[in-house]
Protein backbone atom coordinates (compact mmCIF):
# COMPACT_ATOMS: atom_id res chain seq x y z
CA UNK A 1 0.00 0.00 0.00
CA UNK A 2 1.60 3.28 -1.10
CA UNK A 3 1.64 6.31 1.03
CA UNK A 4 0.13 9.54 -0.27
CA UNK A 5 2.92 11.80 1.12
CA UNK A 6 6.15 12.37 -0.92
CA UNK A 7 9.49 12.30 0.85
CA UNK A 8 12.23 14.98 -0.07
CA UNK A 9 15.49 13.75 -1.62
CA UNK A 10 18.60 14.31 0.47
CA UNK A 11 20.93 17.20 -0.71
CA UNK A 12 24.36 16.21 -2.18
CA UNK A 13 27.26 16.75 0.12
CA UNK A 14 29.02 19.40 -2.25
CA UNK A 15 25.99 21.46 -3.10
CA UNK A 16 26.34 25.28 -2.94
CA UNK A 17 24.10 27.38 -0.92
CA UNK A 18 22.21 30.22 -2.66
CA UNK A 19 24.66 32.79 -1.30
CA UNK A 20 27.68 30.83 -2.60
CA UNK A 21 26.06 30.37 -6.01
CA UNK A 22 25.47 34.09 -6.27
CA UNK A 23 29.11 34.86 -5.39
CA UNK A 24 30.37 32.33 -7.98
CA UNK A 25 28.28 33.97 -10.70
CA UNK A 26 29.66 37.40 -9.78
CA UNK A 27 33.23 36.07 -9.90
CA UNK A 28 32.58 34.50 -13.31
CA UNK A 29 31.34 37.86 -14.70
CA UNK A 30 34.37 39.68 -13.26
CA UNK A 31 36.73 37.20 -14.92
CA UNK A 32 35.02 37.67 -18.30
CA UNK A 33 35.23 41.46 -18.05
CA UNK A 34 38.94 41.22 -17.11
CA UNK A 35 39.68 39.07 -20.17
CA UNK A 36 37.91 41.45 -22.55
CA UNK A 37 39.64 44.54 -21.10
CA UNK A 38 43.13 42.97 -21.02
CA UNK A 39 45.75 45.04 -23.11
CA UNK A 40 47.28 43.40 -26.24
CA UNK A 41 50.72 43.34 -24.64
CA UNK A 42 49.55 40.64 -22.30
CA UNK A 43 50.49 37.80 -24.71
CA UNK A 44 54.10 38.93 -24.45
CA UNK A 45 54.18 37.45 -20.97
CA UNK A 46 53.48 34.01 -22.35
CA UNK A 47 56.07 34.55 -25.09
CA UNK A 48 58.66 35.61 -22.51
CA UNK A 49 57.76 32.57 -20.49
CA UNK A 50 58.26 30.36 -23.51
CA UNK A 51 61.63 31.95 -24.30
CA UNK A 52 62.62 31.59 -20.67
CA UNK A 53 61.82 27.90 -20.90
CA UNK A 54 64.26 27.54 -23.84
CA UNK A 55 61.72 27.42 -26.69
CA UNK A 56 62.67 29.03 -30.02
CA UNK A 57 61.22 32.45 -30.75
CA UNK A 58 58.78 32.55 -33.69
CA UNK A 59 57.65 35.89 -35.11
CA UNK A 60 53.86 35.63 -35.24
CA UNK A 61 51.37 38.20 -36.36
CA UNK A 62 49.87 40.10 -33.45
CA UNK A 63 46.25 39.57 -32.70
CA UNK A 64 43.87 42.19 -34.07
CA UNK A 65 42.41 44.24 -31.22
CA UNK A 66 38.70 43.95 -30.68
CA UNK A 67 37.96 47.68 -30.25
CA UNK A 68 39.24 50.95 -31.73
CA UNK A 69 40.51 52.03 -28.32
CA UNK A 70 42.78 49.03 -28.18
CA UNK A 71 44.01 49.88 -31.70
CA UNK A 72 45.04 53.39 -30.57
CA UNK A 73 46.86 51.94 -27.59
CA UNK A 74 48.69 49.47 -29.85
CA UNK A 75 49.80 52.26 -32.22
CA UNK A 76 51.09 54.31 -29.30
CA UNK A 77 53.13 51.35 -28.10
CA UNK A 78 54.48 50.67 -31.61
CA UNK A 79 56.21 54.08 -31.54
CA UNK A 80 58.61 52.84 -28.91
CA UNK A 81 62.15 52.05 -30.19
CA UNK A 82 62.45 48.58 -31.66
CA UNK A 83 64.91 46.03 -30.43
CA UNK A 84 68.12 45.87 -32.45
CA UNK A 85 68.33 42.79 -34.66
CA UNK A 86 71.79 41.18 -34.27
CA UNK A 87 71.46 39.55 -37.68
CA UNK A 88 72.03 42.92 -39.42
CA UNK A 89 75.63 43.13 -38.25
CA UNK A 90 77.41 46.16 -36.79
CA UNK A 91 76.08 49.60 -37.61
CA UNK A 92 75.98 53.06 -36.03
CA UNK A 93 72.84 54.88 -35.02
CA UNK A 94 72.83 58.70 -35.37
CA UNK A 95 70.42 61.19 -33.92
CA UNK A 96 69.95 63.54 -36.87
CA UNK A 97 68.31 66.17 -34.67
CA UNK A 98 71.59 66.65 -32.80
CA UNK A 99 73.93 66.73 -35.83
CA UNK A 100 75.52 69.97 -37.06
CA UNK A 101 74.32 71.16 -40.45
CA UNK A 102 77.44 71.10 -42.62
CA UNK A 103 75.41 71.43 -45.85
CA UNK A 104 76.29 67.83 -46.69
CA UNK A 105 78.80 68.75 -49.37
CA UNK A 106 76.30 70.90 -51.28
CA UNK A 107 77.47 74.34 -52.44
CA UNK A 108 75.56 77.57 -51.89
CA UNK A 109 75.73 80.88 -53.68
CA UNK A 110 78.04 82.26 -50.97
CA UNK A 111 80.67 79.65 -51.87
CA UNK A 112 81.10 80.97 -55.43
CA UNK A 113 83.49 83.73 -56.50
CA UNK A 114 82.94 85.09 -60.03
CA UNK A 115 81.50 81.76 -61.15
CA UNK A 116 84.43 79.82 -59.66
CA UNK A 117 83.81 77.54 -56.68
CA UNK A 118 85.93 78.35 -53.65
CA UNK A 119 87.88 75.60 -51.95
CA UNK A 120 87.77 74.87 -48.24
CA UNK A 121 91.21 76.44 -47.75
CA UNK A 122 90.17 79.64 -49.52
CA UNK A 123 87.01 79.96 -47.44
CA UNK A 124 89.01 79.44 -44.23
CA UNK A 125 91.55 82.09 -45.27
CA UNK A 126 88.78 84.52 -46.15
CA UNK A 127 87.19 84.00 -42.76
CA UNK A 128 90.52 84.59 -41.00
CA UNK A 129 91.04 87.72 -43.11
CA UNK A 130 87.63 89.06 -42.10
CA UNK A 131 88.35 88.43 -38.43
CA UNK A 132 91.72 90.15 -38.77
CA UNK A 133 90.13 93.16 -40.46
CA UNK A 134 87.56 93.40 -37.67
CA UNK A 135 90.32 93.33 -35.07
CA UNK A 136 92.35 95.93 -36.94
CA UNK A 137 89.37 98.27 -36.95
CA UNK A 138 89.18 98.25 -33.16
CA UNK A 139 91.16 100.95 -31.38
CA UNK A 140 92.16 100.39 -27.75
CA UNK A 141 91.42 102.85 -25.00
CA UNK A 142 93.93 105.63 -24.31
CA UNK A 143 95.62 105.42 -20.90
CA UNK A 144 97.99 108.15 -19.82
CA UNK A 145 100.37 105.83 -17.98
CA UNK A 146 100.51 102.76 -20.24
CA UNK A 147 99.41 103.84 -23.75
CA UNK A 148 102.20 104.27 -26.36
CA UNK A 149 103.18 107.76 -27.48
CA UNK A 150 104.28 109.19 -30.80
CA UNK A 151 108.03 108.84 -31.36
CA UNK A 152 108.23 112.33 -32.89
CA UNK A 153 105.97 114.58 -30.83
CA UNK A 154 105.01 112.40 -27.84
CA UNK A 155 101.24 112.62 -28.25
CA UNK A 156 98.92 109.78 -27.24
CA UNK A 157 96.79 109.96 -30.41
CA UNK A 158 98.90 107.61 -32.50
CA UNK A 159 98.06 105.79 -35.73
CA UNK A 160 96.98 102.35 -34.46
CA UNK A 161 97.11 100.80 -37.93
CA UNK A 162 100.82 101.65 -38.21
CA UNK A 163 101.36 100.20 -34.75
CA UNK A 164 99.64 96.89 -35.60
CA UNK A 165 101.14 96.44 -39.06
CA UNK A 166 104.56 98.14 -38.94
CA UNK A 167 105.08 98.26 -35.14
CA UNK A 168 105.74 102.00 -35.41
CA UNK A 169 104.30 104.58 -33.01
CA UNK A 170 103.56 107.75 -34.96
CA UNK A 171 100.60 110.12 -35.04
CA UNK A 172 98.72 111.24 -38.13
CA UNK A 173 100.19 114.75 -38.16
CA UNK A 174 103.78 113.50 -37.92
CA UNK A 175 103.09 110.94 -40.64
CA UNK A 176 102.19 113.77 -43.00
CA UNK A 177 104.97 116.03 -41.67
CA UNK A 178 107.77 113.49 -42.29
CA UNK A 179 107.04 111.78 -45.63
CA UNK A 180 110.70 110.78 -46.04
CA UNK A 181 110.23 108.34 -43.15
CA UNK A 182 106.55 107.39 -42.91
CA UNK A 183 105.28 107.49 -46.49
CA UNK A 184 104.03 104.23 -48.05
CA UNK A 185 105.69 102.64 -51.08
CA UNK A 186 104.16 100.21 -53.51
CA UNK A 187 105.73 96.91 -54.48
CA UNK A 188 106.79 98.25 -57.89
CA UNK A 189 108.55 101.25 -56.34
CA UNK A 190 110.46 99.01 -53.95
CA UNK A 191 111.65 96.81 -56.82
CA UNK A 192 112.62 99.63 -59.18
CA UNK A 193 114.01 102.25 -56.77
CA UNK A 194 115.50 100.06 -54.03
CA UNK A 195 116.27 96.93 -56.13
CA UNK A 196 114.53 94.49 -53.78
CA UNK A 197 113.32 91.08 -54.93
CA UNK A 198 109.93 89.38 -54.59
CA UNK A 199 111.02 86.90 -51.87
CA UNK A 200 112.29 89.79 -49.75
CA UNK A 201 109.05 91.75 -50.18
CA UNK A 202 106.89 88.71 -49.36
CA UNK A 203 108.77 88.02 -46.12
CA UNK A 204 106.54 89.62 -43.46
CA UNK A 205 109.15 89.17 -40.75
CA UNK A 206 111.62 91.21 -42.79
CA UNK A 207 109.24 93.73 -44.35
CA UNK A 208 105.65 93.87 -43.01
CA UNK A 209 103.17 95.26 -45.49
CA UNK A 210 99.70 96.77 -45.51
CA UNK A 211 97.05 95.46 -47.93
CA UNK A 212 94.81 97.96 -49.72
CA UNK A 213 92.28 97.49 -52.57
CA UNK A 214 93.68 98.11 -56.03
CA UNK A 215 92.51 101.55 -57.29
CA UNK A 216 92.62 100.51 -60.96
CA UNK A 217 90.16 97.60 -60.84
CA UNK A 218 88.46 95.64 -58.09
CA UNK A 219 89.32 92.35 -59.83
CA UNK A 220 93.07 93.02 -59.59
CA UNK A 221 95.05 91.75 -56.61
CA UNK A 222 95.40 93.96 -53.56
CA UNK A 223 98.24 96.45 -53.32
CA UNK A 224 101.11 95.76 -50.94
CA UNK A 225 102.22 98.98 -49.22
CA UNK A 226 105.54 99.19 -47.35
CA UNK A 227 106.89 101.76 -44.92
CA UNK A 228 109.68 103.84 -46.51
CA UNK A 229 111.83 103.83 -43.37
CA UNK A 230 111.83 100.02 -43.15
CA UNK A 231 112.43 99.60 -46.90
CA UNK A 232 115.43 101.92 -46.82
CA UNK A 233 116.88 100.10 -43.83
CA UNK A 234 116.71 96.74 -45.62
CA UNK A 235 118.10 98.25 -48.85
CA UNK A 236 121.06 99.91 -47.03
CA UNK A 237 121.93 96.59 -45.36
CA UNK A 238 121.73 94.75 -48.67
CA UNK A 239 123.71 97.15 -50.88
CA UNK A 240 126.02 98.67 -48.28
CA UNK A 241 124.46 102.06 -47.88
CA UNK A 242 123.06 104.68 -50.24
CA UNK A 243 126.25 104.87 -52.34
CA UNK A 244 126.26 101.14 -52.94
CA UNK A 245 122.63 101.30 -54.04
CA UNK A 246 123.43 104.10 -56.51
CA UNK A 247 126.35 102.14 -57.98
CA UNK A 248 124.22 99.04 -58.41
CA UNK A 249 121.47 101.10 -60.03
CA UNK A 250 123.96 102.65 -62.49
CA UNK A 251 125.43 99.25 -63.30
CA UNK A 252 122.01 97.85 -64.08
CA UNK A 253 121.09 100.86 -66.19
CA UNK A 254 124.27 100.48 -68.25
CA UNK A 255 123.55 96.79 -68.68
CA UNK A 256 120.02 97.59 -69.89
CA UNK A 257 121.39 100.22 -72.29
CA UNK A 258 123.95 97.78 -73.70
CA UNK A 259 121.26 95.16 -74.18
CA UNK A 260 119.04 97.65 -76.01
CA UNK A 261 121.92 98.64 -78.33
CA UNK A 262 122.76 95.02 -79.06
CA UNK A 263 119.15 94.30 -79.85
CA UNK A 264 118.97 97.32 -82.16
CA UNK A 265 122.16 96.31 -84.01
CA UNK A 266 120.93 92.76 -84.41
CA UNK A 267 117.70 94.04 -85.88
CA UNK A 268 119.62 96.32 -88.25
CA UNK A 269 121.79 93.42 -89.44
CA UNK A 270 118.70 91.31 -90.08
CA UNK A 271 117.15 94.17 -92.05
CA UNK A 272 120.25 94.56 -94.23
CA UNK A 273 120.35 90.82 -94.88
CA UNK A 274 116.71 90.81 -95.94
CA UNK A 275 117.32 93.84 -98.17
CA UNK A 276 120.24 92.15 -99.99
CA UNK A 277 118.19 89.04 -100.56
CA UNK A 278 115.34 91.06 -102.02
CA UNK A 279 117.68 92.97 -104.32
CA UNK A 280 119.24 89.75 -105.65
CA UNK A 281 115.79 88.32 -106.28
CA UNK A 282 114.74 91.45 -108.16
CA UNK A 283 117.88 91.31 -110.34
CA UNK A 284 117.22 87.69 -111.16
CA UNK A 285 113.66 88.52 -112.05
CA UNK A 286 114.84 91.46 -114.20
CA UNK A 287 117.11 89.29 -116.40
CA UNK A 288 115.35 88.45 -119.70
CA UNK A 289 115.65 85.09 -121.44
CA UNK A 290 115.09 85.25 -125.21
CA UNK A 291 112.58 82.94 -126.73
CA UNK A 292 113.29 82.83 -130.51
CA UNK A 293 110.94 81.42 -133.07
CA UNK A 294 111.29 81.15 -136.88
CA UNK A 295 109.60 83.96 -138.66
CA UNK A 296 110.71 83.70 -142.30
CA UNK A 297 113.29 82.05 -144.55
CA UNK A 298 115.99 84.19 -146.23
CA UNK A 299 118.24 83.28 -149.26
CA UNK A 300 121.58 85.09 -149.43
CA UNK A 301 123.69 86.01 -152.50
CA UNK A 302 125.61 82.75 -152.55
CA UNK A 303 122.39 80.82 -152.66
CA UNK A 304 122.55 79.71 -149.08
CA UNK A 305 119.40 79.44 -147.07
CA UNK A 306 119.02 81.11 -143.68
CA UNK A 307 116.16 81.30 -141.19
CA UNK A 308 115.22 84.58 -139.55
CA UNK A 309 114.26 84.17 -135.89
CA UNK A 310 112.63 86.79 -133.68
CA UNK A 311 112.08 87.00 -129.88
CA UNK A 312 108.46 87.76 -129.10
CA UNK A 313 109.40 89.17 -125.68
CA UNK A 314 111.81 91.93 -126.66
CA UNK A 315 111.71 91.86 -130.54
CA UNK A 316 115.39 90.88 -131.04
CA UNK A 317 116.17 89.13 -134.37
CA UNK A 318 118.90 86.73 -135.46
CA UNK A 319 119.77 84.71 -138.58
CA UNK A 320 120.43 81.00 -138.33
CA UNK A 321 121.90 78.91 -141.17
CA UNK A 322 119.91 75.90 -142.23
CA UNK A 323 121.63 72.73 -143.35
Amino acid sequence: MSSSTSTALPAPPNALSPTQARLAALNRLKAKSALTSQPPSAPSTSRDAQSAQGQQYVNKRAAVPATSRNMVQEQAKDEAPLRRDPGLGKYFEYDLSKLHNSRGGFLTEDDKDDGRIKSVVEMAREKERQIKMMREGEEPAILVDSSPRCRECGTLEIEHQFLKVFNTTVCKSCKVKFPEKYSLLTKTECKEDYLLTDPELKDEDLLPHLLRPNPYASTYSNMMLFLREQVEKVAWEKWGGEEGLDKEWERREQFKKRKREEKFEQGLRDLRKRTRNNLFQRRQAAEHVHNFEDVEEVIDEDGGRKALQRCFGCGAEQEVEEW
